[in-house]
């Protein structure tokens, strides 16, 4: 008689792909490791972070107060630059909030079990992302209390305000749409860690919020079946989101006639440098979540080497894109095409150009190592870089493109001023704020989805069925060459 190791009862494995958990956890562990943060009381490096962020938060909301009260005229702009850090930062933040959707609803569709350690927190990203770039929607309109206007207002209450030809407004029912359904999509992946919660809580007013929260989730076969039904729904919904948001964002230069906006490579382009900035966000978000909660075992150097796997691939699509542009400004002829890009890379601007270009293009390059691309510092260091790059890649392409217009003697430089980087902390304090809320008081992981992959990506069996806990093999570096069939 075979013994339980040899019995044909025992779940296929491969050799070839290293498991995605950990630790040889148990489905009791997952729960246990994941609530421990939410149940238990907040740490002395969370009142630390929670306390630095609610002060620039504080801060900057005076800022943005003040700013409204007094006007526009606090920031740096002039007669020539009228749009520089105000949408530099718009689109920096939305280009951020693409990683969230990205890992949520495409990589769902293409079941890649890597995700599911990380979609949470890159929802959440998401929403905190959208809401810091909505801020700025507010804020350079000067007037904040007519923000309604350029919604699409029945008759009834007099003429239509909004310009439907004008791509600001574009951005108005894009981002709208974005932040309407990835919340819905965060919100329905959480209703069966919030019932999972609700279930371990021994506090009477814990059991009645999250259970609120959780809408009578019971955990019955058809509930999970129309769960899974609904996740799909939304993630058919969200992909072409992942395309249509910063296309339409791209759009806001690409319809104006200044050199260097006026060109049909900006919507590929834009979607790139998004998913490419925003996967770099999520990187740190991550890095930073694995140690603090010690989740070691659930993000594991498979996730991050997955994730830096598309940010160079992200990072060479921008690359390209940098040279396409340059390739065409000089294959057009155009002399103001010409002396726009001319003017980026050797004008007044030239730092924020070669910053660019090195952090975007150069920097992700070492990711082809695989040394580098497994190391949590590097992993940690050059994320940061990349984000860096992406702001300055929006700077680049706002500001040294207004600044010297057709007429010499309307040039002009812009300086920020105190407001302009005090509204930009603003939006900083209020995503980590959120954020922080959000790890303390939500799983920071999708309980259900890790356990849902346990048997298939786990170095140890979770539940054997035969009481005998098994080593699942696992590779280090490689899998063993093949043996030869005639031995």
């Amino acid at each position: 008689m075979p013994d339980d190791r040899s019995s044909h009862h025992r779940p296929a494995t491969s050799v070839v792909r290293l498991p995605l958990i950990t630790g040889g956890k148990t489905y009791a562990d997952v729960s246990q490791d994941v609530c421990k943060q939410v149940e238990g009381k907040p740490t002395r490096e969370w009142y630390i972070a929670f306390g630095i962020a609610l002060v620039v938060l504080l801060y900057g909301t005076a800022c943005v107060f003040w700013t409204w009260w007094t006007g526009l005229g606090v920031w740096g702009l002039n007669k020539t630059v009228g749009w520089a850090w105000d949408i530099t930062n718009f689109v920096w933040w939305v280009g951020i909030g693409h990683a969230g959707t990205l890992i949520s609803a495409v990589l769902l569709l293409f079941r890649q079990k890597w995700r599911t350690s990380i979609n949470r927190s890159a929802e959440a990203m998401t929403i905190f992302a959208v809401l810091c770039a909505a801020m700025f929607i507010f804020l350079h309109m000067g007037r904040p209390w007519l923000a309604y206007w350029s919604l699409p207002l029945p008759n009834t209450l007099g003429s239509l305000w909004v310009n439907f030809k004008s791509p600001l407004v574009w951005d108005v029912f894009a981002i709208s749409t974005y932040f309407t359904v990835s919340l819905v999509f965060w919100y329905i992946g959480l209703i069966p860690d919030l019932a999972t919660i609700r279930d371990r809580a021994n506090s009477r007013v814990s059991r009645y919020i999250y259970g609120t929260l959780a809408l009578g989730w019971n955990g019955s076969a058809k509930t999970w079946a129309r769960y899974e039904y609904v996740s799909l729904i939304l993630a058919g919904i969200a992909t072409p989101l992942v395309l249509s948001v910063h296309t339409i964002v791209s759009m806001d230069f690409a319809t104006a006639l200044v050199p260097g906006w006026h060109t049909t490579i900006f919507p590929p382009y834009f979607v790139a440098g998004a998913i490419f900035s925003g996967f770099a966000m999520v990187q740190n978000l991550i890095l930073i979540i694995r140690v603090v909660f010690k989740l070691e075992d659930y993000i594991t150097v498979e996730h991050i080497e997955s994730m830096n796997k598309i940010i160079i691939l992200t990072g060479s699509i921008v690359g390209v894109a940098y040279l396409t542009e340059l390739f065409m400004a000089w294959y057009s002829g155009n002399e103001f095409e010409q002396y726009a890009f001319h003017n980026r890379s050797m004008g007044p601007y030239w730092w924020a150009y070669v910053t660019m270009m090195t952090c975007n293009v150069i920097t992700p390059q070492l990711f082809w190592f695989r040394s580098i691309r497994r190391s949590i510092v590097w992993s940690f260091v050059l994320a940061i870089v990349v984000n860096i790059g992406m702001w300055f890649e929006r700077f680049v392409i706002i500001v040294s493109s207004l600044h010297r217009d057709y007429l010499p003697s309307s040039w002009a430089m812009f300086h920020p001023t105190l407001f302009d980087i005090s509204d930009f902390l603003f939006t900083f304090g209020l995503f980590f704020t959120l954020f922080l809320l959000f790890a303390k008081f939500l799983p920071v992981v999708n309980i259900a989805e890790v356990k849902a992959i346990l048997k298939s990506s786990s170095a140890t069996l979770p539940v054997p069925t035969s009481g005998v806990d098994w080593k699942r093999p696992v590779v280090v570096d490689k899998p063993p060459a093949p043996t030869n069939p005639l031995q």
